[in-house]
């Protein structure tokens, strides 16, 4: 696929706001693996190549493990996610997926049960956040496999 625009160099003000999003999400507080995991489920079912390229590339830099990154699209199959690792995930599939659906009452207690309220507003966030990202990446063509992982300070 070609590149379409830059829209970061196209609009340096968007992409500036986009960054603060994520400058708040990376610093509130919630795991980096939790989120890399979120944000790489997030990519798949929006089929964003450039963020599923970063997003795996960064969770196995911190470590995450191979088989639970080829997992995650049947997370509900495996055994390998922790009980908030879980509510996460299926949280995230509903946020990502509110066209036609509603976030069951079952849902949210569950992640209520996982999350504090400001974790639960901060992993709210960070979903959208992605899924931003992605609306970006996809449209625009972002070169996926061009990425490589920054050393991580946190």
């Amino acid at each position: 696929m070609t590149k379409r625009i830059d829209y970061k160099k196209e609009s340096p003000g968007a992409f500036q706001a986009m960054l603060g999003m994520e400058n708040y999400v990376r610093q509130c507080g919630l795991e980096h693996s939790l989120l890399e995991l979120v944000k790489t489920r997030v990519s798949q079912i929006n089929g964003c190549a450039y963020c599923l390229d970063m997003h795996t590339k960064d969770a196995r830099a911190a470590g995450e493990t191979e088989q639970r990154l080829y997992l995650l699209p049947a997370w509900r199959e495996t055994t390998f996610y922790s009980e908030r690792e879980r509510a996460a995930l299926a949280w995230a599939e509903a946020v990502t997926q509110l066209a036609g659906h509603e976030v069951p009452d079952e849902l949210y207690d569950e992640v209520q049960r996982q999350f504090a309220g400001k974790e639960m507003v901060d992993l709210t966030l960070a979903i959208i956040a992605i899924n931003g990202w992605n609306r970006f990446a996809v449209p625009f063509r972002a070169e996926a496999g061009i990425y490589q992982p920054a050393a991580r300070t946190n």
